[in-house]
């Protein structure tokens, strides 16, 4: 065969390859597992089983129930830590789960029976509570390359640790004996007050990624830099390390004015990652530059705070990166791992990437270019009055999909049951305003919608495949704050939050109008919403001002955690779990979280999860009781 003839033949296997890929990337969780955080590491948090379906879902019992072993800890002479929300979404590889604790300790659980197989106390409860979260954490990463088998997790307390998958001993090779200190790095010293890790890393390849937690009660301009860093998955070798906040002569110092790139912080990923093996990039999300409110110290758009990046896994090269927000002033996070999706817009096959965000708006790219799938063009919005601020002119608002959630206080969002109802809402805003989004803070006060919770949050969105559909979790929450001075012997900003809470009109309604929980259905095609579902409960039907009144379930305001099966669209939510229709968000059944003899269990506090076990579909998740004891609690078809 002539060279001319190899390189014909070379293009086509490529070409096939890529169509391939095309094809079957980004397909969920398969073979009955559940081997990362999000399913599989484009986070769709889909699984193609079928067992529970809308005919049987009602039908699901208790099959096991596992308490957390930081009870363990509790029970130890002269501890006086106390374990808080138990967030962990437990992965499922050969019929063993694997969890970490509120507390970063880490357990093996047989998948049939839910007994403890091996538990590992990393003694990261040992340094304290650390302050921004709190004992807090949501899981760990699997690695594997056949013959080893590795846990990660990255603790509350800032280390990084392997175990051996089969038995939950450290790795004496990786680091120094099994863990790797990640205060080692940093531009200023870390501390628990400072920095913490509470999410699983995103393993692609062999490279470790992990974000950060970074103190968010600031009151100085000066903070820790949220560098993302990533480690061999074998050694714990330090590969490389983005930094969030360019330094002199880096893409996009120019971002930050007045050389305030020497002292901002935060600008962390404090969530979770997705990432594309194929390509061998990673996706991060990232949050607020410091302070979250004010940001006349840090004048400029101040990449790279709220920009989704994408990076070169091998490197830790930036490949392309987008700005939700210029110049935050909100909390405005991206809060959630972006969904990876292959789709065909308009005739045409997409790699694409989904970011949603606590602006409840999502952002749609080609995960190769990071060219937007649909316009986001740069929209006037309102501007400071606060001396010294310098607000951005213009934000970013793609054009498709519309905002998923309920995005600011205006003459359409009030809530209108009855005239009477809507006309006391509108006297309550008289002082202070209507408040479109991107509406700046103000030494007055203004309103806030999303609030600095969003919108999404952690929980993000879950993603359908073979539909490529979208199913993203939000709450709606009006929020009053305003900036003043602080005293000026403990805060060396010039302005901060200085008044924050829940605004609400007249005769205890909300300002707004229905869902404060919802599901948003979007369909990737086309860029458009395919349904909206409340979730979570929430009735006002019996208000005496409701009477005669057809009034649908409003959604409790908690978050739900999405999760999409072959069958089903599962929201996790604060009251237990709800089953709704894919193709329309009609509600199939809930399960409520008690006991066989209806005694309540707890309140769910973690994302659920799905596996396939000896035959049976088994569905997972954390819940937390009255005390904050965290459990698993297993369910399964009788």
């Amino acid at each position: 065969m002539s060279n001319h003839s190899m390189t014909f033949w070379t293009r086509i296997l490529v070409l096939t390859g890529l169509v391939t890929s095309m094809a079957t990337a980004q397909q969920g969780a398969t073979g009955g597992q559940w081997p990362t955080y999000g399913g599989d590491k484009g986070s769709t948090k889909y699984t193609p089983l079928d067992q529970i379906t809308p005919d049987n879902f009602n039908d699901l019992k208790i099959a096991w129930k596992w308490d957390s072993i930081d009870a363990d800890v509790v029970a130890m002479d002269g501890v006086r830590v106390r374990p808080e929300k138990f967030e962990s979404t437990p992965l499922m590889v050969d019929g063993v789960l694997y969890t970490s604790t509120s507390f970063s300790q880490v357990a093996a659980i047989n998948a049939g029976t839910g007994e403890t197989i091996w538990k590992y106390d990393t003694g990261s409860w040992r340094a304290g509570r650390p302050s921004n979260m709190g004992f807090i954490h949501r899981g760990v990463s699997y690695w594997s390359d056949g013959d080893d088998e590795r846990i990660i997790i990255a603790t509350g307390d800032s280390k990084l640790i392997a175990l051996n998958a089969k038995t939950g001993k450290p790795i004496p090779s990786f680091g120094e004996d099994g863990r790797v200190d990640l205060y080692i790095g940093l531009n200023r010293p870390g501390t628990l007050k400072s920095h913490q890790v509470n999410s699983p890393p995103i393993i692609c390849r062999d490279v470790i990624v992990t974000g950060c937690v970074i103190g968010d009660a600031v009151r100085t301009k000066e903070g820790l830099r949220g560098d993302v860093r990533a480690y061999d998955v074998r050694t714990g070798e330090k590969l490389w390390q983005f930094v969030s906040i360019p330094q002199a002569g880096e893409f996009g110092v120019e971002t930050w004015e007045d050389e305030s790139w020497k002292y901002s912080g935060n600008t962390n990923v404090w969530s979770l990652i997705s990432a594309d093996e194929d390509l061998n990039y990673v996706y991060l999300p990232f949050g607020a530059p410091t302070s979250d409110y004010y940001g006349g110290h840090r004048r400029g758009d101040n990449l790279f705070a709220n920009s989704l990046v994408c990076v070169d896994a091998a490197t830790g090269k930036r490949v392309w990166h987008f700005q939700t927000v210029h110049h935050d002033l909100w909390d405005y996070d991206l809060p959630c791992a972006p969904n990876l999706v292959d789709v065909v817009v308009d005739g045409k096959a997409i790699k694409a990437v989904a970011q949603v965000s606590k602006t409840g708006m999502c952002y749609v790219f080609d995960r190769v270019t990071g060219e937007p799938v649909w316009p986001i063009p740069e929209v006037p919005v309102p501007q400071t009055t606060v001396p010294g601020e310098q607000t951005s002119p213009t934000q970013p608002i793609p054009n498709k999909p519309p905002p998923f959630a309920t995005v600011g206080v205006t003459e359409e969002t009030v809530i209108d049951y009855t005239p009477e109802i809507k006309q006391a809402a509108l006297e309550a805003i008289k002082e202070f305003g209507f408040a479109p989004v991107f509406m700046p803070p103000s030494e007055k006060g203004v309103y806030m919608l999303p609030n600095g919770g969003g919108g999404a949050n952690w929980g993000g969105a879950a993603l359908d495949p073979e539909s490529s559909t979208l199913y993203v979790a939000w709450v709606a929450y009006v929020e009053f704050f305003k900036v003043g001075k602080p005293d000026p012997n403990r805060s060396s900003l010039n302005y901060r939050r200085v008044e924050h809470h829940g605004a609400r009109g007249a005769a205890g309604f909300p300002l707004i109008k229905p869902p404060y929980s919802a599901i948003t259905a979007i369909d990737l095609k086309t860029g458009t919403h395919a349904w909206v579902a409340p979730v979570g409960g929430g009735d006002m039907s019996g208000h005496p001002k409701l009477r005669g009144l057809n009034i649908p379930p409003t959604g409790s305001g908690s978050w739900a955690y999405p999760l999409a099966t072959k069958t089903l669209v599962i929201a996790g939510n604060r009251a237990g779990i709800t089953a709704l229709n894919k193709a329309t968000g009609e509600t199939i059944g809930n399960f409520r979280l008690n006991d066989a003899d209806g005694n309540p269990l707890g309140r769910l506090t973690g994302a659920p999860m799905t596996y396939m076990h000896e035959g049976k579909q088994y569905l997972v998740a954390a819940i937390s009781d009255k005390d904050l004891k965290g459990s698993l609690l297993a369910l399964t078809l009788p």
